[in-house]
């Protein structure tokens, strides 16, 4: 399987998000808390549809907690659970990665 460069992550600043479009029509997003990056499928448990509600801001006003714009689900950036919200209980589905020496993120394809 081929690896496909996502970005690089010193370019993301620390407590924000950013949202990426593969080339397979899949959203994913990155979230960078305490230098360490997590990346999720860009698709809410309870009703299947992208989290943001701009583009880019997948986190809450505290930027603590990955939340959906739509019903307000919040889901912790370390593992995705679902802690509020209509999906409690339910999981964001991470994505795997790879980052190299360099701190670029790379994704199997």
């Amino acid at each position: 399987m081929k690896a496909k460069y996502l970005f690089n992550s010193k370019e993301l600043a620390e407590d924000s998000s950013q949202g990426f479009n593969l080339d397979n029509d899949v959203n994913i997003f990155a979230v960078k808390k305490q230098g360490q990056i997590y990346l999720y499928k860009n698709s809410c448990p309870h009703l299947g549809i992208e989290l943001e509600w701009v583009e880019d801001q997948f986190l809450d006003a505290t930027n603590t907690l990955i939340q959906c714009s739509t019903h307000g689900a919040q889901f912790l950036i370390e593992n995705g659970d679902c802690v509020a919200g209509p999906c409690r209980g339910q999981n964001l589905s991470r994505v795997a990665f790879h980052m190299d020496d360099e701190g670029l993120i790379w994704i199997d394809n």
